[in-house]
């Protein structure tokens, strides 16, 4: 109905018609809502404010003298000292030791070759009777 009362009370309508394809449309919105985040950030800092070096000196040194504390421990102290920073800062700040490579399989299997045990269970002929095999076999290699 509003398309209708339009085009009667606006009789040169038809000289801004414009058709355009679909993807016409679509790129315009997304032009549009890129200028839209550009303009909502402009002016902004992006990301979080920066932490205070000596803050992070303090974390560090703190995780230093007692390597058995953990984040929220160290947190803890913080508050104690009227620092107000998130565990979860404490955490991304605090250092961490490195930890020894973990131990390849081949070193795995070395260790526990004697405690390993396998088992196999299947037919040997395809006649009736049927016969059945069950295989325990040992791991340990021969010592020569």
């Amino acid at each position: 109905m509003f398309w209708i009362v339009l085009s009667r009370i606006w009789r040169h309508w038809s000289e801004i018609l414009l058709i355009v394809q679909p993807e016409t449309v679509v790129s315009w919105h997304r032009q549009g809502f890129r200028q839209y985040g550009a303009w909502k950030s402009h002016g902004q800092r992006l990301g979080r404010l920066a932490i205070d070096p000596a803050v992070r000196n303090l974390i560090r040194n703190l995780c230093r003298a007692n390597p058995l504390w953990g984040a929220p421990r160290i947190h803890g102290e913080r508050l104690t000292l009227d620092i107000q920073v998130s565990q979860a800062t404490v955490s991304k700040y605090m250092r961490r030791d490195r930890k020894p490579p973990s131990q390849s399989w081949r070193t795995f299997l070395n260790h526990h070759l004697l405690d390993l045990v396998s088992i196999d269970f299947f037919p040997a002929t395809a006649t009736v009777p049927v016969l059945s095999v069950f295989l325990v076999p040992s791991h340990e290699r021969p010592i020569f």
